[in-house]
């Protein structure tokens, strides 16, 4: 009874948590009556994100999503026109703060809850592009396939910081573009792990923000540790951004016996538009830890900080990844 009554506290307390803070959610554009059940579906909050949609959605229509669901956190860039009347579509809006949504969970979770039970789910931000075993010849729904042949409800990632050999700010992206075609080198080294207690994940550090912006203090470096597909259920929740998830056994990258599929999250931050970015998150201070990070990000950016080093390596692929021992391709062949 009371390992009962512990569940229905950690699953309950998080769903009312996200209907609290789904009420801040007004729908512009609702498509979702086409979703049909075994589609897979994405999850966005975003704000200010226009220029990086149409390559966002080119990438992730072509490896098998079959329907988006936005959370428009006051955007005043053009971000609707960019969706258009896409029929695979669906934008919520809101002006409500990010912050005290958990930095976006809460509407997350809400969405989650109510669109994606019984779908496999990506969450994502605009800037986060899945890399997986095989990604050049198979869809994420193969993959998807496979995992659930095999019992298993979540696909863990790392996330791999892209960059260019110039500043930030001469990282010039426009719509369209493929962001590896600007940013494509990345540190294969330097990385640490660590697994915490209270939801059994491996907390992973390190990269280039490690090295260029917390050399001083590590232990304030971002998380790199990422599980955004998952087969979601009504009692799933994200807990920290999709760093951690509930239950436990989400978090774990491997099955109890042997590898499983591990993926890379490559993550396209530091384009020319990411001062514009960072200098609004400072008036905002809507960021975990009073925008800690940011602050550490504006002091690079007013440096001109160049993130490649003699140390960087030049992306060319998942089988790179793999070599690198970034991600695993476990049994699936």
């Amino acid at each position: 009874m009371k390992k009962l009554i512990r569940f229905i506290n950690k699953a309950c307390r998080p769903l009312l948590k996200a209907y609290q803070h789904g009420r801040d959610l007004t729908a512009i554009i609702d498509n979702t009556k086409v979703i049909r059940r075994n589609d897979l579906l994405a999850f966005i909050v975003l704000r200010n994100e226009a220029v990086r949609i149409p390559y966002f959605l080119d990438y992730y229509r072509l490896r098998g999503v079959k329907h988006f669901l936005f959370v428009d956190n006051g955007s005043n860039d053009g971000f609707m026109a960019c969706v258009g009347d896409a029929p695979d579509c669906s934008v919520w809006h809101t002006e409500a703060s990010y912050k005290e949504s958990k930095f976006g969970v809460h509407w997350l979770n809400y969405l989650l809850h109510k669109y994606g039970t019984g779908h496999w789910c990506l969450t994502l931000d605009p800037d986060e592009f899945l890399l997986y075993p095989h990604s050049d010849t198979r869809s994420i729904t193969e993959l998807t396939d496979y995992l659930s042949q095999e019992g298993k409800s979540s696909f863990f990632s790392i996330m791999l910081d892209m960059y260019s050999k110039k500043t930030v700010e001469q990282a010039r992206y426009k719509a369209g573009q493929d962001p590896l075609d600007v940013c494509p080198w990345f540190d294969a080294t330097g990385y640490y792990q660590d697994r915490r207690p209270n939801f059994g994940e491996w907390w992973i550090r390190g990269g280039v923000r490690r090295r260029v912006f917390f050399p001083d203090q590590p232990w304030h470096a971002p998380a790199l540790n990422k599980t955004v597909l998952v087969k979601w259920q009504w009692h799933f929740s994200y807990i920290a951004s999709t760093h951690i998830v509930w239950p436990n056994r989400l978090n774990r990258p491997h099955f109890s016996d042997t590898l499983a599929p591990t993926g890379c999250l490559l993550h396209f931050k530091y384009l020319s538009l990411f001062r514009e970015k960072v200098e609004e998150e400072m008036q905002r201070k809507e960021h975990y830890a009073g925008s800690r990070e940011y602050a550490r990000y504006l002091d690079g950016l007013n440096s001109k900080t160049i993130l490649w080093s003699p140390g960087s390596t030049l992306f060319r692929g998942w089988q790179q990844c793999v070599s690198l021992g970034l991600m695993n391709v476990g049994r699936w062949f």
